[in-house]
This record gives C-alpha cells, sequence and structure tokens, in this order.
C-alpha cells in the first residue's frame, strides 16, 4: 500500500475540491488524493484550475491540467478570472480572484484542499515579519481554516518542497513549471530564491523552527480570542457596530486587541498598528459635531450614536433622478445600491396614469409621514428616525409625480398610503 506524506485526518468530509494549479506542489497533492481515494472508495474528488489570463502559456497550462485530471479520473472546473485594479499589485488580486473563483465553485458539503508546503509557511512567517505584522499575522497558515462556509485543508503543510519533488520523481509525474516564479521582483520568489537557500544552508532547520514559531504565535491569537470573547460580545451591538464607551477606559494594548477582533468579525482587512492608532485617533476621538470617516479599500468605519460602524463605501447620490416608467419591472441602482422592486401586497398606493414614477435620493419642502403629527423637513426626519448620515443620500426615494411616497426601508408618507385598494410594497434588495 502506498505510504501517503499527506494528513488525512485533516479531512472531515469525504467531498473534496482540489485548487490545482499543474505545478509542482498541488500536482503531488492532487495525485496523493487520488492515490488515497483507491483506499476510501467513498471519497469523491474534483479539482479546478484558474485562468487567470497572465501568462501567454495559460491556454496550454489548461491542457495539460485536462490531460492530467482525465488520466486519473478526477472532474476538472476550469474558472477564467479577471483581476480587479484596485492597486493592490498584481499578486494580490490574482490570490484575490482565485479563492473568490474557488469560493463561487464549491458545492454543499466540499471542502477545498490547497498544497501550501513548509517553505511556503516559512514565506508567509518572513512576508508577515518584513509586514511588522503581530501574533494574528505571524500566526501565518493553519492546516484547516475556515472558508467560504466550510472548510480549506492544507494537508501538505508539515512537508518540505524538497519531500514533494521526490515523490513527483518517484512516481514520474509530469507538472508545470512557471517561468515567473524565477522573477525575483516578486517578494515571495525574492525570498524563495536568494534568501531562504542561505538561511537553509546555515540552520538546516530553519523551516521548522518557523513553523513552530507561527504555532505559538497562533496559539497565543487563539488564547486571546478566548479571553475577549465576553468583552467584545458585551460591546458588540446586535447589527454588528462597536460601543465605543467601554473601550474609553481601557489601556491601549487591551483597546488594540478588541477593535482587531471587532474588525475581523467584520471580515475587515487587518490594519497595521499605525492603521488602528488612526482610526481610534480620527473616528472615535473626532470632535462630537463631526462625521469620521476613514477608509479601508471599498469599505470604510463610521463613528454615529457612539458607535462604530463598518460599511461598505458609496458614492452619494443627492443629484440622481432615476425615472421608473415600467415600475411593473426591477430598476436597477446606481454605485452598487442595488435594485428595487414595487411588489403587490403593501401599504402603499399604486402610481395613476398621470403620475411619473422616479426614484430620487433627495427631497425639499415639509413632508408628512406616517406615525408622525405635522411636518418635518427630511433632514429632521432622518434625524428622529436615527437614519445615519452616510445613508441619507443614498437611500432610495419613491416620487409620482413630484409627491414623495416612501423612503425604502425607513419611512411612508401619508400621500403614499393606500386607501382600501389593493397596495404595493417597496422592496430594496441590496444584494449587488
Amino acid at each position: 500500500m502506498t505510504t501517503l506524506t499527506l494528513n488525512t485526518s485533516l479531512f472531515t468530509s469525504r467531498q473534496i475540491l482540489v485548487a490545482f494549479s499543474g505545478g509542482l506542489d498541488s500536482t503531488v497533492l492532487l495525485h496523493q488524493l487520488v492515490q488515497w481515494r483507491a483506499q476510501q472508495p467513498t471519497l469523491s474528488l474534483r479539482a479546478i484550475h484558474i485562468h487567470h489570463g497572465l501568462n501567454v502559456h495559460a491556454d496550454a497550462w489548461v491542457a495539460h491540467c485536462e490531460a492530467v485530471c482525465a488520466q486519473w479520473q478526477v472532474p476538472l472546473v476550469v474558472e477564467r478570472v479577471t483581476l480587479a485594479d484596485a492597486g493592490l499589485g498584481i499578486e494580490a488580486h490574482a490570490r484575490q480572484a482565485r479563492y473568490q473563483a474557488f469560493a463561487d465553485a464549491l458545492l454543499p458539503g466540499e471542502v477545498l484542499a490547497t498544497a501550501q508546503h513548509l517553505d511556503d509557511q516559512c514565506e508567509t512567517f518572513l512576508l508577515a515579519l518584513k509586514r511588522g505584522s503581530g501574533p494574528a499575522g505571524l500566526s501565518a497558515m493553519a492546516e484547516i481554516s475556515a472558508f467560504a462556509g466550510t472548510q480549506l485543508i492544507r494537508p501538505l503543510l508539515t512537508q518540505t518542497r524538497a519531500a514533494l519533488e521526490q515523490w513527483a520523481r518517484q512516481y514520474q509525474l509530469r507538472w508545470i513549471e512557471d517561468e515567473s516564479n524565477q522573477d525575483d521582483a516578486y517578494d515571495r520568489n525574492f525570498l524563495r530564491l536568494q534568501v531562504l537557500p542561505l538561511l537553509q544552508q546555515r540552520w538546516p532547520h530553519f523551516a521548522d523552527a518557523t513553523a513552530r514559531s507561527a504555532a505559538l504565535c497562533a496559539e497565543q491569537e487563539s488564547l486571546l480570542d478566548e479571553l475577549l470573547a465576553d468583552e467584545l460580545s458585551g460591546c458588540t451591538t446586535a447589527n454588528g457596530t462597536l460601543v465605543l464607551t467601554p473601550l474609553m477606559a481601557m489601556s491601549r494594548v487591551r483597546r488594540a486587541a478588541l477593535l482587531r477582533r471587532w474588525l475581523a468579525a467584520q471580515n475587515a482587512p487587518m490594519p497595521s498598528r499605525d492603521g488602528l492608532d488612526r482610526l481610534w485617533q480620527e473616528v472615535a476621538l473626532a470632535r462630537e459635531d463631526a462625521s469620521p470617516c476613514l477608509r479601508f479599500g471599498d469599505y470604510e468605519v463610521r463613528r454615529y450614536q457612539g458607535q462604530l460602524w463598518w460599511i461598505k463605501s458609496a458614492v452619494g447620490q443627492s443629484e440622481t433622478i432615476l425615472p421608473w416608467p415600467c415600475w411593473q419591472m426591477p430598476l436597477t441602482l446606481p454605485a452598487g445600491l442595488g435594485y428595487l422592486r414595487l411588489q403587490p401586497g403593501g401599504e402603499l398606493r399604486m402610481p395613476r396614469e398621470d403620475e411619473c414614477v422616479s426614484i430620487r435620493f433627495k427631497a425639499s419642502g415639509m413632508l408628512h409621514i406616517v406615525g408622525r403629527n405635522g411636518g418635518r423637513k427630511l433632514k429632521k426626519i432622518w434625524q428622529e428616525l436615527n437614519v445615519p448620515s452616510w445613508r441619507r443620500d443614498t437611500t432610495p426615494l419613491l416620487f409620482y409625480g413630484e409627491t414623495l411616497i416612501a423612503a425604502a426601508g425607513v419611512f411612508v408618507t401619508r400621500e403614499g398610503l393606500t386607501e382600501g385598494e389593493s397596495g404595493v410594497k417597496l422592496v430594496w434588495d441590496k444584494s449587488i
């Protein structure tokens, strides 16, 4: 029986999706899983190959992966991705697109297996050290991580690259050699090609020692998670905002640890130490009448009513007017704000034939809303209903002619109420 070097005890599922680039590492991983499948007939294997379109040989790599998977009788999914251009660099964008494709491809009950090994772990640790990361970053990679509602498994993480090469030679495997891996302009390649060989020549067990340090950092982070869980829960509201008052009396290091864990719960990119200080000084401690904001990529941290909010950035739409002539059909909103539907069964009256339906994001004059006596300007209504400032010019307002009927998900005007007739409901789907 073949003695496998991958850690099969990590797999909690018999359905596995393998990230298969066609390179040495993923070829060894897939080959060993195919060997394991021969011993475990209930094992279900699929592979996924990502075509980034960055290399002239990308189509040939797809053909190679198809041939290997056909030989080993493993169904292969090929996903072609387009890289975003948000200033993160090619490596980061490629990784982001790759893992999004993995998440989209996973079937219910399936886990993702990737081929990172001990040398990769050492590189990840050193890259985190170069960035000045704390224990969370220095924890590097875990053998099992939560991912896309399931798990990401790294069953080769304790194996060296040399051990994988030995396996490949023993079984005469064929794999792709990506020439970009020899370009030491990339930080990871520079470590792999220039730095690690020197370190391992001097200290042969350097990668093992680094992995132990990463594991110890992970243990410390796990302990802090445990010790701070109740405190974080007590500071976090039902809608995920962070109450600032308890943090004011804390030491800087305790407050920073809680802020990091709150951001992690929002799936936010982890800021540097300076970034965390800016968040506290510029947002949390901004003057009382300010509307402070700190950008993190496509998201922002805002303060409102003594709480920190993690929100997706959206361009204000105060000057936008969207005609909705076919109001029986959904209306797509600008700036990724989703879409609107007017569906039967609500408290809004239907538009009359002489009323043009439109969506706007500001309204003038005195407004009379259901549940309030007297008239008020829109700004006063927003304040009374505790609508944060950044949502006020991105919340769709339904107009019939020049009459405001409703603010999506917030209020209905008296002029918009149905009177005994069949009504409609304004539904705002923010999913896009």
